[in-house]
């Protein structure tokens, strides 16, 4: 870590107490003059400080915006994250990671906007990203695996956001299959995972994460007021979305790793266990029509079983799944 990154961390850590001057020379190996240096180099980044003289200095609030800095600290990973690019305002950062992974950036790189102004959904759909509110990020993956098998993956980053979302805010979040997190009922997260091949092998994927964290009800427009909510509208309480991507990217890397160990198992019980589909009954809709019946678990390949009422099992690979209240 830099200097002005190490002076961070231990202001954090100190939650709101003084920091000697001395303690932070001490602790850095720096000059008295150079911690004064660092510290405005924080502020030029959206921190504010108290200064008081033999009390040293406290941290009193930190930027609104996602910041690099405490987004490094937050971290839990050794390569998720690592390679984070923060934007202001982006057209999607699917394309943008895109680009990093035809230049042959490594697994893990991530691209953070704080406002998309054409992201995009399952579908083809638009995705509503207004600046300041939510997370809107893709990150990169180069998993060695067939192509059938990359559905996989979308339930993976489900579970990952789903912890996540759970263990940032207490809201008691819940997996819609095949990618959506649900709020009593109510979307408060999107998944898109692309995946690019070459000669029948995965080249790579981008997993895009769609999370509204701080939105009031204003902020969303009419036609997603009754099917879309936010963290901070489930809770009462704003969420810092510094963390929350820091336990997105932490959960991700731990459950991919995990994958790769031991295989789809033990992914498809966790996701099981978050999700709300399960065990209920629901109609599909796909290009091919529309399948009833009641959902009972996941096949082996990440597709969905479902049990028709004539006891018949079908596999749902894709398609819009719903239910009656």
């Amino acid at each position: 870590m830099t200097k002005h990154e190490d002076l961070l961390h231990m202001l954090l850590n100190a939650e709101g107490r003084f920091v000697s001057g001395e303690e932070i020379s001490r602790n850095l190996s720096i000059s008295r003059t150079a911690v004064w240096k660092h510290v405005n180099k924080l502020r030029d980044m959206g921190y504010e400080f108290e200064a008081v003289s033999r009390k040293g200095y406290r941290l009193l609030t930190k930027p609104d915006s996602i910041d690099a800095t405490g987004l490094q600290l937050a971290l839990d990973t050794t390569v998720f994250g690592r390679k984070a690019v923060l934007l202001t305002s982006t057209l999607s950062t699917q394309g943008d990671v895109l680009k990093l992974a035809e230049q042959g950036q490594a697994e893990g790189a991530v691209v953070i906007a704080e406002e998309q102004t054409g992201g995009r959904g399952r579908f083809g759909r638009q995705w509503f990203s207004p600046p300041g509110k939510g997370i809107w990020m893709s990150v990169l993956l180069r998993p060695d695996l067939p192509l059938q098998h990359t559905p996989q993956l979308t339930l993976l980053t489900g579970v990952a956001v789903c912890r996540a979302v759970r263990a940032c805010s207490g809201a008691d979040a819940g997996i819609k299959w095949p990618n959506d997190v649900l709020i009593d009922g109510r979307k408060v997260c999107g998944i898109l995972l692309e995946s690019t091949v070459e000669d029948h092998e995965v080249r790579y994927c981008i997993a895009g994460i769609g999370v509204d964290v701080n939105f009031d009800p204003e902020d969303y427009p009419e036609d997603l007021t009754t099917i879309a909510t936010s963290l901070k509208m489930e809770t009462g309480q704003s969420v810092d979305r510094t963390k929350l991507t820091a336990a997105i990217l932490t959960e991700l890397e731990q459950l991919y790793f995990l994958y790769q160990k031991e295989g789809f198992g033990v992914i498809s019980a966790l996701w099981e266990a978050l999700s709300v589909s399960m065990n209920r009954e629901i109609t599909v809709t796909n290009p091919h029509g529309v399948i009833e019946g009641k959902a009972i678990g996941l096949d082996p390949s990440g597709a969905l079983i479902v049990e028709k009422h004539d006891g018949e099992h079908t596999l749902i690979i894709s398609g819009e799944i719903s239910w009656k209240s």
